[in-house]
C-alpha cells in the first residue's frame, strides 16, 4: 500500500523556521516528482515546491522562493521542505504529493499525504 506521511508541522513565530518531512512507503518514487502544496483556510490549494526525485531538479512558487528549500533523502525515501523566514501568510495545511508529472499537478496527483498543519503567529 502506497503511503505518504507528512510530519514536522506546528506553531512557530514569524521569522522562525520549520522542517517538514514526507516519508514514502509501499513504493519507490525514483520515476516520480515529489511536490509540496498548501491550503490555507478558505483558500484554494496552491503549489509550493517540487523536486524531480531522480536528478534533484527543484522548482518553487514565487511566494516561497529564497525562503523554502525542498530536498530528498533517497536512502530514506523521504522528502523535506525546509521553511525559513516564515510569515503569517504561510499558515496552512501542507501536503506532499507524488506524480509522474513535474511539477505534480495541484489537483489530481497520483499520491497524496494527509497533511500537516503549519501555523505562523505574528
Amino acid at each position: 500500500q502506497v503511503q505518504l506521511v507528512e510530519s514536522g508541522g506546528g506553531l512557530v513565530q514569524a521569522g522562525g523556521s520549520l522542517r517538514l518531512s514526507c516519508a514514502a512507503s509501499g513504493f519507490t518514487f525514483s520515476n516520480y516528482a515529489r511536490g509540496w502544496f498548501r491550503q490555507a483556510p478558505g483558500k484554494e490549494r496552491e503549489f509550493v515546491a517540487a523536486i524531480r526525485w531522480s536528478v534533484g531538479n527543484t522548482y518553487y512558487a514565487d511566494s516561497v522562493k529564497g525562503r523554502f528549500t525542498i530536498s530528498r533523502d533517497n536512502a530514506k525515501n523521504t522528502g523535506y521542505l525546509q521553511m525559513n523566514s516564515l510569515k503569517p501568510e504561510d499558515t496552512a495545511v501542507y501536503y506532499c504529493a507524488a506524480d509522474l508529472n513535474y511539477p505534480p499537478p495541484v489537483y489530481g496527483a497520483d499520491y497524496w499525504g494527509e497533511g500537516t498543519l503549519v501555523t505562523v503567529s505574528s
